[in-house]
């Protein structure tokens, strides 16, 4: 909630006082509740499930119930109709649940709690990335990263405070933790602004295999520093083999949407050469 609010704060400085970037035109009030709201309370419904779930679970493992991220977003993507079922789709979303499946097993100290609360944050998350596309594909307002944050900041740090006055504020009030070293706040709340800038910036600068590779790497590498810095993180070999079957599975998934976003654009191209080629009325052609 603290960052959601720093970000909304830093965003309203940079756009509205300084005024150094522009907030684009074209938002109107039934955008902002039918796309910007339901997309500021799925980002905090991630955050809040997901970063609950660290108090149960490890970090690795947490990652590793990450990779079933695809088979959310496919799976709701094909009830909102932005995909279409196939067989191909439908083993590629088999074999990384099988995989999950297998790392959850391999877990040695699972925590059903914390694996709930994981999952509420997958299906946050998926349905986070479901309305984006709605909102850029249906409603046609392209905006820049900081114009997302300015709008989607303020929703997610109001959906945040709801659950944090009622289940959180007792808690803190009882044990007496209301103090926050203000550095470290203020580095920390950097940190996350820098994250999430970071992600749109990357997604708008890179192609659609640079994102999707990077995701993949850091998903590893978050999984194999985690075993090494955190004592509760002991990976078994049948926690690697069914995390290394759900990657491969999200590898596959990767590299067809990827072919089908390149088919896409080659036919658009296609369209585009041919709309480009000059028309010949028959009266033109028979003086010629």
């Amino acid at each position: 909630m603290l960052h959601m609010v720093f970000s909304s704060v830093l965003c309203f400085i940079v756009t509205k006082v300084f005024k150094i970037i522009k907030i684009e035109e074209g938002m109107t009030q039934e955008i902002f509740a039918t796309s910007v709201i339901p997309i500021g309370a799925m980002f905090a419904m991630t955050l809040w499930l997901g970063n609950t779930a660290y108090l149960y679970i490890s970090v690795s493992f947490a990652q590793m119930l990450k990779a079933v991220m695809p088979v959310a977003v496919f799976i709701l993507g094909v009830a909102a109709g932005l995909e279409v079922m196939s067989c191909r789709m439908l083993l590629i979303m088999s074999v990384i649940s099988f995989g999950v499946l297998v790392a959850s097993y391999g877990e040695m100290s699972i925590n059903w709690i914390g694996v709930v609360y994981q999952m509420g944050g997958v299906v946050g998350e998926a349905l986070r990335l479901i309305f984006m596309e709605i909102f850029v594909k249906k409603k046609g307002l392209k905006l820049n990263p900081i114009s997302v944050m300015y709008y989607v900041s303020p929703c997610s740090a109001v959906c945040l405070f709801i659950p944090w006055i009622f289940l959180e504020k007792p808690k803190m009030d009882a044990r007496d933790t209301w103090s926050f070293h203000p550095l470290i706040l203020l580095l920390n709340s950097l940190c996350t602004f820098a994250l999430n800038l970071s992600v749109f910036l990357v997604i708008s600068h890179t192609s659609a295999l640079t994102i999707r590779v990077a995701g993949v790497v850091k998903d590893w590498v978050v999984v194999l520093l985690s075993a090494l810095l955190f004592a509760d993180a002991k990976l078994t070999i049948i926690n690697l083999f069914g995390y290394a079957i759900a990657i491969a599975g999200v590898a596959a998934y990767n590299n067809h949407k990827l072919k089908k976003e390149t088919s896409r654009d080659t036919l658009n191209d296609s369209r585009d050469d041919i709309q480009s080629i000059p028309l010949v009325s028959p009266s033109t052609a028979l003086r010629k």
